[in-house]
């Protein structure tokens, strides 16, 4: 696009409070002052820009419709020493392709940058910011206003983890993705038809590097191009609302990539890394880490967070590499890590940083969650910032996902001698909000798939990966599940291709997505299975000690005391009839769920439905117990109905 070469007119969309907020790390809304906006001068109508630039001795913008001529529009820095620069460009029009054009104040450095608060990007490899003005007409005020009673932590959250690009594909080759219009209907009807309560999206932001699956963030305010435009992908949110259906994204305020067009030296200073590559530099993954200490940063990022909630209406942030913000010596040797000022190895500014984060989004959105992919000890992650806590509202389970996969992994036959991997995760499941995550870095750099790492021969691992979910779905905690994970995709996960959904013509691949399917509706239906997922009282064990047997067996409880959900799980290949466990009322329990049931893949062994409960003492705990049958590697889901009268049944009967 070609226009008319003009002045630059005076603009400023930054008032004094403004500043002074920047300043002091609590502006939180900066996309609404900094890049480019489409507006009106003197009746004139164009463009305003703004950008922090405050080591730079000029700064001009440039783009096509200028012929990226740096001399033609030069920015005019504010006078009050925040480093801002301004101007109003007439005759601009929305898609018109920009980027700073900067000359540093030191080392005769100039380069020109993409828009840090950019809306919209260019198709990679192409690295200019372009102008956007949005006009898309929301349809989920009925998900707005019912957030509230759906996003409270006694609610179900089940979470389906989807990269975009890879879900499904529109043919062959490395750009055949589907847009954000075409995938909306599709995902948000299987989505919905699967139970599944969330869809979480690996990092939507615009990223360079497409293998990066978009932990390399660089468009902080900007949903990747690759896939539509930002209306259409809030078409995609508005589509899964309508549905029913919540939305997460994956955040990433740890690290930005060293492209030279982003935010790496951006000024010819490191403006919003650190200086010293002790503390600015990633050495695992060749990045930059924020510098947290700066106010300006802390308002950057923040205001990123909000943004994606307040313009794209999304129900929570997945925060990334939290561990790596904690600690100052996270995966560097001594000697290559500075302590910090009272000697630890704590980073107290990163520390401030999500604390300050978290009561930002919780003030503002009080009904969506902020969820830390943190894999450490480190206490109160999931606690108000009042009681000393980081302030997010859950934490992935790292220790739990860890035991599992590394317990189910094994030979059943050496499964006894590791009993305590099953068992070990109650000890901590309630000192923190817990979210159990079968991720995609589970299913990557050469792990296999789910069910590729399952011992034994094809039935064996079929079953095995649907003793996995049971255990997982019945397990205290909120679920992920990475896309994939729900039918058996036998292959490690690529992010080149398409999940290979035509395993689904094969009864063993569809008996483990309907098992899926039924874990996420009995999950949803039974308050017991969700409602005190945080809380000790909604977990008991009966029987944690038959290792010899490799079978758990617990109850897992309700607000409501007339609902008990019983589960017992079997991690042997062989059946076992006349299980005998003990429960803590009489009458009849019903079957709720069987993952040997033939509908799955299993061999179909099973309880008729229902078992009575017979006045047998257990362990001298319970003063009845029920016989059951547990088919091999076979997991069954039971809740007590209160029928004690013989008119329960043949179906009342055990097999």
């Amino acid at each position: 696009m070609k226009t008319e070469k003009s002045d630059v007119l005076a603009y400023g969309r930054m008032t004094e409070h403004d500043i002074y907020l920047f300043k002091q790390g609590n502006h939180f809304r900066l996309y609404d002052k900094l890049g480019a906006h489409p507006d009106q001068v003197e009746g004139r109508p164009g463009v305003g820009f703004g950008v922090w630039a405050p080591n730079a001795a000029a700064v001009s913008v440039i783009g096509d419709f200028n012929r990226w001529d740096p001399e033609a529009h030069r920015l005019v820095c504010r006078p009050d020493a925040s480093g801002i620069w301004e101007g109003f460009i007439p005759h601009v029009e929305p898609a018109a392709r920009y980027k700073y054009h900067i000359v540093s104040q030191h080392d005769q450095y100039v380069v020109d940058k993409g828009d840090p608060f950019g809306r919209y990007w260019e198709l990679p490899p192409n690295t200019a910011s372009v102008v956007w003005r949005d006009n898309y007409a929301w349809n989920d005020a009925d998900w707005q206003g019912r957030r509230r009673e759906r996003e409270e932590l006694n609610r179900p959250v089940s979470i389906y983890e989807v990269h975009l690009g890879s879900w499904k594909r529109s043919g062959k080759g490395p750009q055949a993705f589907l847009s954000y219009r075409d995938a909306a209907e599709e995902l948000a009807e299987y989505v919905r038809e699967m139970g599944f309560t969330h869809v979480e999206l690996l990092p939507i932001m615009e990223h360079p590097f497409y293998g990066s699956w978009g932990y390399q963030t660089l468009g902080y305010f900007a949903p990747t191009s690759r896939y539509g435009t930002p209306a259409d992908f809030k078409y995609l949110v508005d589509v899964l609302h309508q549905r029913g259906i919540g939305v997460i994204l994956d955040w990433v305020p740890s690290h930005f990539p060293s492209n030279e067009y982003g935010l790496v030296y951006f000024d010819g200073t490191h403006l919003y890394e650190h200086a010293d590559p002790r503390l600015g530099y990633h050495p695992d993954w060749k990045s930059y880490i924020f510098n947290y200490g700066r106010h300006e940063v802390r308002s950057f990022l923040i205001s990123s967070a909000l943004f994606w909630l307040d313009e794209f209406h999304a129900d929570g942030l997945r925060v990334d590499a939290v561990a790596s913000m904690l600690y100052l010596d996270y995966s560097r040797p001594a000697g290559e890590w500075i302590p910090n000022e009272k000697g630890g190895r704590e980073n107290l500014e990163a520390i401030h940083f999500l604390r300050r984060l978290n009561e930002a989004v919780y003030e503002s959105y009080p009904h969506t969650h902020t969820i830390a992919e943190e894999s450490t000890a480190w206490a109160m992650v999931s606690r108000p910032t009042y009681m000393g806590g980081l302030g997010f509202g859950m934490k992935w389970n790292m220790g739990w996902m860890h035991d599992t996969l590394d317990y189910l992994g094994r030979n059943p036959i050496h499964r006894s001698y590791h009993h305590n991997q099953l068992t070990f995760s109650i000890w901590y499941s309630f000192s923190e909000n817990f979210v159990l995550a079968l991720s995609h870095d589970e299913v990557v750099h050469g792990k296999g798939s789910l069910l590729g790492r399952m011992p034994g021969d094809d039935w064996q691992r079929f079953a095995n990966l649907r003793l996995l979910l049971g255990y997982q779905f019945t397990h205290p905690g909120k679920k992920l599940l990475f896309m994939g994970g729900e039918f058996g995709q036998w292959r490690e996960w690529n992010h080149d291709d398409s999940l290979d959904w035509h395993l689904l013509l094969y009864s063993r691949h569809e008996g483990v997505r309907r098992w899926v399917r039924d874990l996420n509706r009995l999950y949803r239906q039974w308050a017991a299975l969700h409602e005190r997922d945080f809380d000790k009282e909604g977990f008991e064990w009966v029987d944690c000690n038959d290792w010899q047997g490799s079978v758990i067996s617990y109850l897992r409880r309700g607000i409501n005391p007339d609902e008990l959900v019983l589960v017992v799980a079997n991690f042997t290949p062989t059946a076992r009839h006349g299980y005998r466990t003990g429960v803590p009322r009489p009458g009849v329990w019903r079957e709720l769920l069987n993952s040997d049931a033939r509908t799955y893949g299993g061999s179909g062994q099973g309880n008729l439905g229902a078992v009575r409960a017979e006045a047998v003492s257990y362990q001298g705990r319970y003063d009845q117990s029920v016989s059951l049958t547990l088919g091999p590697l076979g997991l069954v889901v039971l809740a007590w109905d209160g029928t004690q009268d013989e008119s329960a049944g043949e179906s009342a009967k055990r097999v």
